[in-house]
């Protein structure tokens, strides 16, 4: 099997190798974003706002805070965070809180993932340019080379420019799957943060009103314990 690699590589060109860096940089592009999308920045969103609407029902904003500082670096608690701390605030200071916390967010949610259709593009153009390569010593062995040699040289050649193709399409389709399956993932945690924002921004204006429903105190004890 690593004969196999060695050989592929060999017969590749310097142009393999030079994909094979821009594979380097795709794998770690998806490692960071998969990383960051599934562990850093995602959370249980279902369950966490449960616990936050228990705690402002039951008017315990700072203990609704706390919770948020539970997890820092998730995307829903700091824009959650953001809103609580303005709950005894007006709606619209409540909105703007959430929505510059949002601005500063989103950016960090999609950045590097519209890279990869980029490095897609790059590796399908230089596995091309290793095809013409090796299709320019095809015709060189035809027009030029030593009778004996015609059939070495050609053979090298199609090597070349096919080994140059197979690469730089692999490593197209290697971005173009995760690109998809990123960007679906990062949809995802932007609609809950849409979702979820709209639903505390609700909360906090009712309570704010004096609207919201109240918990006899010992029903609250037993959400929050």
């Amino acid at each position: 099997m690593l004969a196999e690699i060695a050989r592929f590589y060999k017969e590749g060109g310097y142009l393999i190798i030079v994909n094979s860096i821009v594979w380097i940089f795709a794998i770690a592009i998806v490692a960071d974003r998969i990383f960051s999308l599934l562990f850093r920045y995602n959370i249980n969103a279902t369950a966490f706002m449960a616990q936050i609407q228990k705690l402002v029902m039951a008017n315990n904003i700072d203990r609704a805070i706390k919770f948020c500082n539970a997890a820092p670096a998730a995307a829903l608690p700091k824009i959650v965070k953001a809103g609580l701390t303005r709950a005894n605030k007006g709606s619209m200071e409540i909105q703007n809180a959430m929505e510059e916390a949002t601005l500063e967010i989103v950016p960090n949610l999609q950045k590097r993932t519209g890279s990869l259709w980029t490095i897609a593009n790059l590796a399908t153009l230089i596995g091309l340019l290793g095809t013409i390569f090796g299709l320019i010593s095809c015709f060189r062995a035809v027009g030029l080379a030593a009778p004996d040699q015609k059939a070495r040289i050609l053979a090298e050649g199609i090597s070349e420019a096919m080994n140059n193709t197979a690469y730089g399409l692999t490593i197209a389709i290697f971005c173009m799957v995760f690109h998809l399956l990123l960007g679906n993932l990062t949809k995802k945690i932007l609609e809950e943060l849409d979702q979820y924002s709209v639903k505390l921004e609700n909360l906090l204006i009712a309570r704010n009103k004096g609207t919201l429903q109240q918990p006899p105190p010992e029903m609250a004890e037993q959400k929050i314990a």
